[in-house]
């Protein structure tokens, strides 16, 4: 009606004037999968309906902005190809929302079959820290997966269900509540990561990645890589290694990516990797890479480094190194990225699920010096987590891989009490 019509435009005008001096403003956004939706039927019941979703997120929209943000781009909804019910989710045009990983019980090998122009929804879910679940039950017996509480504080039906179908996937079952969450965060974590490396290495045809969600409103089982009282999941110290501005990537051949045959043998597939460098800043970079082939015990098989020349806004593939030899449940590829004597992206990657791998003990130590906290270990560790007693440190770095030796860590936020590390050994 021209009343609800009225009324509406002056709720953008209020909410445009409100926000659009904000730096951080990249565009304005119609509304999300409202476009998808209404074109399949779901949230709509006549054609008048249809049309009203027309007038008011391709017309008055559009017409208030361009009084008063007309310098800010606007975009109809999201997933969208432009407007106007052209296949909203479409792969190659517009913004794509993809859930076939986590709704879709699809594995995260599934990423790589798609090369979205740009994927502004995707994710998998995690619990968050014991300390923050203990805050929702006084009762010890309700921290398990599939409590009541636990089951009342999951965001998705089912959803503990389908973390632990996931993780039986990819790791040895868990003997406790902690080794559950832990693991249920490499998930998340290692999940996401497969994505946005995937889409960013297909810079040029992908240009961009949102991940589902930042945060909380509540202590819940969630998307969220920041849990309601602020601390960070694997996911998040994930997010600053796959977004960083230079960022070195792997990808694999392994038996993670292939049709999965149990019967099949694991030498009967190619294993390899190909080197990839995505740099998102606007200048020129020169780097170092390193890669080894490495037994769990520190021995390395094989070493290689090439000096590459990345433009800006680009991704540089390196060449291919098949890896026919390689043993699936002993041996792993560190790789590295080196600019001005400083390592700026690195990682490892095995070629077994990591249940399946012959972790040796790692023997993890760590001690505080100063405001670093250094972690020592006598075998390949993955996944290093350091916990405090509050479990609230916020560091330069956490979750990560490391190599025999010595790993220093700055402390951001928190106190180094109690302190407490554990790897993927430890699951």
């Amino acid at each position: 009606t021209p009343e609800f019509e009225a009324n509406i435009r002056q709720e953008f005008i209020d909410n445009i004037k409100r926000l659009r001096h904000h730096a951080s403003l990249a565009l304005w956004c119609g509304n999300n999968e409202m476009e998808m939706f209404v074109k399949q039927g779901t949230w709509v019941t006549k054609p008048t309906e249809v049309r009203d979703y027309l007038f008011m997120y391709e017309r008055i929209i559009p017409e208030v902005l361009s009084e008063y943000d007309p310098d800010t781009f606007y975009w109809p909804a999201s997933p969208s190809s432009g407007g106007s019910f052209d296949e909203p989710n479409d792969p190659n045009r517009g913004d794509v929302h993809y859930w076939e990983v986590w709704h879709g019980n699809k594995p995260f090998s599934e990423y790589r079959k798609y090369f979205f122009r740009y994927a502004s929804e995707f994710g998998f879910q995690s619990f968050p820290s014991v300390k923050t679940l203990e805050t929702v039950t006084d009762d010890p017996k309700e921290l398990n997966p599939f409590s009541y509480v636990m089951e009342k504080h999951q965001r998705n039906y089912g959803g503990n269900g389908k973390i632990a179908k996931y993780m039986q996937a990819a790791y040895r079952y868990p003997e406790n509540f902690s080794d559950f969450v832990y693991a249920s965060q490499l998930l998340q974590a290692d999940g996401i990561r497969y994505g946005v490396e995937h889409y960013r290495r297909n810079r040029g045809r992908c240009m961009g990645a949102i991940y589902w969600q930042l945060n909380d409103c509540w202590p819940v089982i969630s998307w969220s890589s920041i849990d309601y009282y602020g601390r960070w999941k694997a996911l998040h110290y994930y997010v600053k290694r796959f977004f960083a501005p230079v960022m070195l990537s792997c990808e694999e051949q392994s038996w993670m990516t292939v049709e999965a045959d149990m019967n099949r043998q694991h030498f009967e597939f190619e294993k390899s990797i190909r080197l990839n460098v995505t740099n998102e800043t606007l200048d020129a970079h020169r780097v170092l890479v390193k890669w080894a082939v490495r037994k769990t015990d520190a021995t390395i098989l094989r070493e290689e480094e090439q000096w590459l020349e990345v433009p800006a806004l680009s991704a540089v593939w390196m060449d291919k190194v098949e890896l026919p030899q390689i043993d699936c449940f002993n041996e792993y590829v560190s790789y590295e990225a080196w600019e001005n004597d400083q390592i700026i992206s690195q990682g490892t990657v095995i070629f077994s699920y990591p249940k399946y791998f012959h972790y040796l003990n790692p023997g993890l130590a760590v001690r505080v010096d100063g405001d670093e906290i250094v972690v020592k270990a006598e075998a390949y560790a993955k996944s290093v987590e350091i916990r405090n007693e509050n479990d609230d440190l916020i560091l330069e770095d956490n979750y990560f891989d490391m190599n025999a030796g010595e790993y220093r860590v700055k402390i951001l936020d928190g106190k180094p009490d109690g302190l407490k590390v554990r790897s993927v050994y430890d699951i």
